[in-house]
């Protein structure tokens, strides 16, 4: 059975979104009041998507407030269960 790419949802918000739209990193981080580490972490899949982070990441695209931790949910699941 061939085995499915894991996407991390930090890296469906850099080329889904912040690409498509042509936003930048900063300046999504200015807007959502956090600090551009964290979203350069989240965008480089090194650091999972919070509740808090969620909320305002739904707020700012304009979409439901548990997408993108149900994203990240997912992604922890199906990571957990390659091993």
């Amino acid at each position: 059975m061939a085995m499915i790419a894991i996407e991390h949802p930090g890296i469906m918000l850099k080329e889904d979104f912040l690409n498509d739209l042509g936003i930048k990193p900063a300046t999504l981080a200015k807007s959502i009041g956090k600090d551009k580490s964290a979203i350069a972490k989240i965008l480089s899949g090194k650091q999972a998507i919070t509740a808090d982070m969620s909320l305002r990441l739904g707020i700012f695209f304009g979409m439901r407030e548990g997408f993108w931790l149900n994203l990240q949910k997912d992604y922890e699941l199906r990571t957990a269960k390659r091993g």
